[in-house]
């Protein structure tokens, strides 16, 4: 199994997609000359806008994106696709049409058979056994928050520390206790901005400027450092 997933797509004052640019190449060569990209997550925007954002990106490094939703069948799409990419967005958008379309069983096999698979924001969400943990408002009905369930634990991304003065509410980090006093068997990774997890069957690496904070019920959080191994993830 071949993952990346990452916290966000653009840094502040950055072009879409630099920061994982080079992560993302290397993480696709040499093999993977074309990705299946999934536009769902869009709402504000169209699809096809969507696609034309990603490919212009992806065309740097010589990948060729085609976006699901310009095809008749979608699970033969998913069966012969080389590398599969999730963009960002609302993640329950994004569920609400992976479910109506019937597809998350069908990526689920495919990418553990080895088809590399790359998800940015509601992309790493959908990775997770649910989409519990994203940040988004629900502006749709999902139809069941199960996802993909790749991994065995859940990713926070675009995990803040920063308690904004004036704001009398939850803190980020409160909201992940929240949720592991209920889900005391998971971990939560709190993946801040411009960071990601490399996963390579069970080894899984954090690549990027930032730290990441690992909640789990009854331990208390810790910092794992750039360039550090989290494999017990996955136990």
């Amino acid at each position: 199994m071949k993952l990346l997933l990452i916290s966000n797509s653009t840094n502040a004052g950055e072009t879409y997609l630099s920061h994982p640019r080079e992560a993302i190449a290397r993480f696709l060569a040499p093999a993977v000359k074309k990705v299946l990209f999934f536009p769902y997550a869009a709402v504000t925007f169209s699809y096809e806008e969507y696609e034309a954002k990603v490919a212009e990106r992806f065309r740097e490094f010589g990948v060729e994106v085609e976006s699901i939703h310009r095809l008749p069948s979608p699970r033969e799409a998913v069966s012969k696709a080389e590398a599969i990419v999730v963009g960002g967005g609302n993640t329950w958008q994004l569920t609400r049409m992976l479910h109506d379309l019937g597809l998350i069983d069908a990526i689920r096999e495919k990418v553990l058979t080895g088809t590399p698979f790359i998800g940015w924001s509601a992309g790493a969400n959908v990775a997770c056994p649910t989409i519990r943990t994203t940040n988004d408002m629900p502006i749709v009905d999902p139809d069941g928050l199960h996802a993909f369930n790749l991994v065995p634990f859940q990713i926070n991304p675009h995990y803040l520390d920063a308690n904004p003065e004036g704001h009398a509410g939850e803190t980020r980090e409160q909201r992940i206790q929240e949720f592991i006093e209920i889900n005391p068997d998971l971990y939560v990774v709190g993946l801040r901005e411009g960071t990601m997890l490399r996963i390579i069957n069970k080894k899984v690496d954090l690549i990027g400027p930032r730290s990441a904070r690992i909640f789990r019920k009854g331990q208390l959080p810790t910092e794992v450092l750039p360039g550090g191994e989290l494999g017990f993830l996955m136990e």
